[in-house]
């Protein structure tokens, strides 16, 4: 068979190998946040404040101080004055929503921490310590916050992106925007104008594995942290910064991470527990409850997003107008930016505006959710294109065929698209047999489709060859997508020898060169291409070293299929066992460090297909057929890209269905669990089908493109897109709960 594009000719990427961590993790073996003991460690237990808005006058530590066992207790006077210091605006926004100093801004923010012996003698104590509030009124939605009358989160935040500056302070952070052509001329142009408004509430990433954090600190000063974390490097910039010490006073170790989605790229934890370390001269545990999950770690944002859209008989779209506003907690820094870049991606549209607004409100902080911010903007835009198709009695795929971006596209947000494959994700839809099922009573079918750009940023790799030929890539990115085994897939790729030959492995901060924290979906394509890189040194060296071994020119010596082989065939090849077992004498070890800044990310989209069963007695909605359809530009291991593939499509049922954060009027949660906050479980799901779209991404050696992210994008549009196919009932709210769906249609037979 020829070797092209589509047959590259490749023995070990594109295979599916068993994963590397799966016996350990099903055996119980592996050594996740909360699993670390060491000599003497005390446990740590949190003060959180019960209150969404409110004024700390006084705390009052003495009693618990005083309690059998305990050994440290801090509060945030115990850690430096940011501000004071001249940080940057951002990293005092971290170190205060780590632990508040003069007012708490939603109900769980930290004020105070405790060490103790035992975990009981923890708890008790942290119910000691005696704080006392002056209770100020809070906001909790976009709408209350940017009212004319909101009371102020922070009384000196002036919002960015506006030109003149405002000269009043506003819960508003910031403003971004994207425009181009001329929209009065755009829909003076159309035949066909929707305009909708939607509501989407907080919704959390919903990891099994709940925060974990474990210092040991030495007299020196330096400490010791083991965290379930996406980054630790980045766990180690931001504790050090809370903390006001240089990052190498810190070594970080990434514990096996149950789930994060998001949600652990950001520090809690960390910095109170090598603080209470440092007081109590001992090793320190924390760990958080589901309830300190839910009340005190990044939701995505709730949003209110205005859609209006035009398009012509022929289909095409002559305008797009998106105003967007994001719920981004208790300190600046919602995605609206992303759901900007990411809200009309997809299509080709010649006249639009894009407005959003990054607004503070009296929730946790925002973290990222998978492509943060992009899910919310396609529920409405995507909702909204699935009416004019209908308007014009043209077919879903069809309409996003005839505007779909392509190769030279100039996206939205600005740079033109490269080789990309959106196109290829929606005939791949069309193609399936699930797209003309036949459909029973009160069943519907949606069609959405979704962007996400992706990310590359920095990473380094080292690859080492032991002394009986096998490899050890080494990288700094912690694995919660198969990352092991996609970089042991290229290793064994380039070196030309077994994929069981090769062991990968995750290193601390102290081992392997820097590398930005697992998300973006970029591990895959940046430290998989510095593993390459790597490889690709490694072989020049063994190339090197066989012709010494033989007394030639290194050109008359090449590398085929895991050893050297002389161009003319006058010597025996060369294994890696050989030159391994030989490397005392042509050199020493064989090892070769790579790093990079990645470049030529790959863009993400996908295309979905769901079909849904209502109960128009009930509004109980069930999803009876699922098929997505997803450009991974090549899919190194196909069962983890299925995975996440079918992994975002899982979470965005649950987001369209169900999900959802419900606060009273004080501020405080209401279904801080997941018996009352409902994530989707097996027996609520169908069999997710997955259609694996390979366009290469020509910047990657392999044509890598992130998987992780875009998944999670179009399901809500399209589950309700499907609703409204089956009941003529346009959903606009989500959770699309079956109170919601019965109230929609009770309003419809009114």
């Amino acid at each position: 068979m020829a070797i092209t594009e589509e047959n590259p000719g490749y023995k070990w990427v594109g295979t599916r190998p068993i994963r590397p961590d799966g016996l350990e993790k099903v055996t119980g073996k592996a050594q996740f946040g909360a699993d670390l003991m060491l000599p003497g460690m005390l446990f740590g237990k949190v003060v959180r404040s019960p209150h969404a808005h409110a004024r700390i006058i006084s705390i009052d530590t003495t009693a618990a101080e005083a309690m059998v066992g305990v050994k440290a207790v801090i509060t945030g006077s115990d850690f430096p004055d940011l501000a004071a210091n001249g940080a940057h605006p951002s990293e005092i926004d971290v170190a205060n929503n780590t632990i508040a100093r003069e007012k708490v801004l939603y109900e769980g923010h930290v004020v105070a921490a405790v060490a103790a012996t035992t975990r009981e003698q923890a708890e008790a104590a942290a119910k000691a310590v005696e704080v006392t509030y002056e209770i100020l009124p809070h906001v909790l939605t976009v709408d209350e916050a940017m009212a004319d009358d909101a009371p102020l989160l922070h009384e000196g935040m002036i919002t960015k992106g506006v030109d003149p500056a405002p000269e009043e302070a506003s819960n508003v952070a910031s403003k971004i925007l994207h425009e181009r052509g001329d929209l009065d001329q755009g829909f003076g142009e159309a035949d066909v104008v929707v305009e909708r408004e939607f509501t989407t509430k907080p919704v959390h990433q919903g990891y099994i594995e709940p925060h974990a954090a474990v210092a040991d600190a030495n007299s020196d000063g330096r400490a010791h942290i083991w965290c379930s974390s996406q980054g630790h490097f980045q766990m180690r910039a931001y504790s050090a910064s809370v903390l006001g010490i240089s990052p190498g006073m810190l070594k970080v170790t990434a514990a096996e991470i149950g789930g994060g989605f998001g949600g652990k790229t950001v520090i809690y934890l960390e910095p109170l527990a090598v603080r209470l370390s440092q007081r109590a001269g001992r090793p320190v545990k924390l760990v958080m409850d589901r309830d300190e999950v839910f009340r005190a770690t990044g939701p995505t944002s709730g949003t209110r997003i205005k859609v209006k859209m035009g398009v012509a008989k022929d289909g095409k779209i002559t305008a797009a107008e998106v105003w967007m506003a994001y719920e981004a907690g208790a300190y600046a820094g919602s995605p609206v930016g992303a759901a900007g870049m990411t809200a009309i991606a997809c299509y080709d549209i010649p006249n639009f505006v894009v407005e959003g607004y990054d607004v503070v409100c009296n929730k946790p902080r925002v973290a990222a959710y998978r492509a943060p911010g992009a899910p919310m903007a396609a529920f409405a835009v995507e909702s909204v294109l699935d009416e004019l198709a209908r308007d014009i009695g043209m077919d879903p795929i069809d309409i996003r065929l005839a505007n779909a971006a392509v190769e030279g596209t100039q996206a939205s947000y600005g740079p033109k698209f490269p080789r990309i494959g959106f196109v290829e994700t929606l005939e791949a839809i069309k193609d399936h047999p699930n797209y003309t099922a036949d459909l029973g009573p009160n069943q519907g079918r949606g069609i959405a489709a979704g962007f996400w750009f992706n990310a590359g940023m920095m990473s380094s790799a080292t690859v080492h060859i032991n002394e009986n030929g096998t490899a050890t890539v080494v990288t700094g990115s912690p694995d919660i997508g198969g990352s092991r085994q996609s970089m042991a897939l290229m290793a064994a790729e380039e070196l030309g020898i077994p994929y069981e030959s090769i062991k990968a492995v995750v290193a601390d901060t102290e081992t392997v060169g820097f590398n930005d924290v697992t998300g973006g979906s970029r591990v895959t394509l940046a430290t998989g291409a510095a593993v390459v890189d790597a490889c690709r040194l490694i072989i020049e060296d063994l190339r090197a070293r066989a012709a010494k071994t033989w007394d030639v020119e290194l050109d008359q010596v090449e590398w085929v299929d895991g050893q050297a082989q002389h161009v003319e065939g006058a010597q025996p090849p060369l294994s890696m066992k050989d030159l391994a077992a030989k490397s005392g004498r042509t050199g020493g070890p064989i090892s070769a460090n790579a790093s990079l800044n990645s470049r030529g990310v790959g863009a993400g989209f996908s295309t979905q297909l769901c079909d849904v069963e209502v109960d128009p007695e009930t509004g109980v909605t069930r999803v009876v057929r699922y098929l997505t359809a997803q450009d991974a530009g090549r899919a190194i291991s196909p069962d983890y890209v299925e995975g996440q593939m079918q992994g975002g499509v899982v979470q965005g049922i649950g987001w369209a269905l169900s999900e959802e954060y419900i606060h009273d009027s004080d501020g405080v949660m209401e279904n801080p669990g997941f018996l009352d906050y409902r994530i989707p479980v097996a027996s609520d799901l169908p069999m997710i089908d997955c259609a694996i779209v390979e366009v290469p991404n020509p910047a990657h050696p392999y044509g890598v493109r992130g998987v992780g992210e875009v998944g999670i994008v179009p399901p809500m549009a399209a589950v309700g897109n499907a609703i409204n196919d089956a009941l003529d009932v346009r959903m606009t709210d989500l959770p699309m709960s079956p109170v919601k769906v019965l109230e929609a249609l009770n309003e419809q037979r009114d």
